[in-house]
């Protein structure tokens, strides 16, 4: 079966040499060139116009970068296609595989290289048809500050807790505004959260253990009252624990 392909890359040259090459491979890898842009911006449009099985990926360009691109990508599940990333660096591969890039090409680009590329990701989407790999979890957390997109690595997260329309993100060196639903973030990644009370997730490696103290305006019930509270690692916060979730929490500190 033929793969649709979308490149992007800021340099014209470059796309043209990626063009030719996807020509020269096309007996051995059936594919079909169907767009093509040179930023950010152009390539989320062209990518939903053209519904590609495979983006071409540069990393370096003006504005939102490859990286960022592949992130806001990834947000769209199950609608995601492949991101190949194709680089004049070699510094960028282990960022790449973060936002779940399936390969990393070094320019300037070989036939033989490429098409091994078009052949892994037809392995790998052949592989993940029908079971629950087919949608990756995210690895990082997209956040808008300004006029810059910022990638909170999962990892990094000690707890997310739910304020008027937004969800406060905590990592041990700040806070970050996320615009994703805690509900939907529990779902996704339910493994390495847990609920601890109605408005707040905490990264289960990041539990310490709890103890009594006293609620603040927060909390579950009167403002003052004494209820059990998660101990984080790393911050001196607490978190107070709901009744309900209660015995969820106790049990992994047991």
């Amino acid at each position: 079966m033929s793969q649709r392909i979308f490149i992007v890359d800021d340099e014209e040259h470059a796309r043209a040499r990626l063009a030719i090459l996807l020509s020269d491979i096309a007996e051995e890898c059936p594919n079909e060139l169907v767009g093509q842009a040179s930023d950010a911006a152009g390539a989320l449009q062209g990518i939903v116009d053209t519904r590609p099985d495979i983006v071409l990926l540069d990393i370096q360009m003006p504005g939102m970068n490859g990286l960022d691109l592949a992130a806001r990508l990834a947000l769209e599940g199950e609608e995601m296609p492949a991101v190949v990333f194709v680089s004049a660096h070699e510094d960028y591969a282990l960022n790449a595989f973060d936002v779940h890039a399936l390969d990393y090409l070094v320019k300037p680009v070989r036939a033989a290289r490429l098409a091994q590329a078009l052949k892994r990701v037809a392995t790998l989407r052949g592989r993940s048809v029908g079971t629950a790999e087919a949608t990756p979890r995210r690895a990082h957390f997209t956040v808008h500050e300004r006029d810059r997109l910022l990638l909170v690595p999962v990892t990094d997260v000690l707890y997310l807790k739910a304020e008027l329309k937004y969800v406060t993100l905590r990592t041990r060196t700040r806070d970050y505004l996320i615009e994703d639903s805690l509900s939907s973030i529990e779902e996704e990644l339910d493994e390495v959260f847990v609920r601890v009370h109605r408005n707040t997730l905490v990264a289960r490696k990041a539990i310490m253990g709890v103890e009594r103290g006293v609620v603040g305006a927060d909390g579950e019930g009167e403002r003052g009252q004494e209820a059990w509270q998660v101990i984080l690692r790393d911050v001196a916060e607490r978190l107070p624990i709901s009744r309900r979730q209660w015995s969820v929490v106790k049990a992994l500190v047991r």
